[in-house]
C-alpha cells in the first residue's frame, strides 16, 4: 500500500469511528437534550474508541447536526411514512448524521454516506432498521444531490 492509500485508509477509519460516536452521542442528545458541548466532552474523556476516531469530524457533525436539526429533519420528512418524532431514536440519529453529510459535506460521495448509515444501522438499529435506513436516504440522496447522482 503506498504511503497516500495508507493515510486514505487510516483517515476513512478515524472518520467511520468518530460517525460510530457521533451516532451514539447524537441518541444521547435526542433523548435528554443536554448541552452539545457537554455531551461532546464527555464523549472525548471517558470513550477509548474515540482515541481512533476523527475528533474534528465528530464536533463538527455533532455540532452541525445539532445546529441544523429541523431543517435535517424537515429534508427527511417526505420521505418517511410516519412524522420524524415517531421514528426509533436510533434511526432518528443515523438518519440525522447522514442528512447532514448529504446537505453540508458535498466532498463526501452520495453512496459513501448511504453506505455508513446503512453500517451503522446495522451495528445499532433494529433487526431491519438498515433496510429502512438504505430507503429512506435513497430518496433523499436524489432530492439532495441530484447532479451528482446524475452523472453517476
Amino acid at each position: 500500500m503506498t504511503a497516500a492509500g495508507k493515510r486514505g485508509y487510516l483517515q476513512s477509519r478515524a472518520r467511520a469511528a468518530a460517525r460510530r460516536n457521533a451516532v451514539q452521542a447524537l441518541y444521547q442528545w435526542e433523548l435528554n437534550r443536554q448541552p452539545i458541548d457537554g455531551i461532546i466532552g464527555e464523549f472525548q474523556t471517558e470513550r477509548a474508541e474515540m482515541e481512533k476516531a476523527d475528533q474534528a469530524y465528530f464536533c463538527e457533525v455533532m455540532r452541525g447536526v445539532v445546529l441544523h436539526r429541523n431543517e435535517l429533519a424537515e429534508r427527511l420528512e417526505p420521505h418517511l411514512k410516519r412524522a420524524f418524532p415517531q421514528l426509533d431514536p436510533v434511526e432518528r440519529a443515523v438518519l440525522l448524521l447522514a442528512m447532514f453529510e448529504l446537505v453540508y459535506r458535498p466532498d463526501l460521495p452520495w453512496r459513501v454516506v448511504v453506505n455508513e448509515a446503512v453500517e451503522l444501522a446495522k451495528m445499532f438499529g433494529a433487526e431491519q432498521s438498515h433496510k429502512f435506513i438504505n430507503g429512506v436516504l435513497d430518496a433523499a440522496a436524489r432530492a439532495t444531490r441530484a447532479a451528482e447522482i446524475g452523472a453517476a
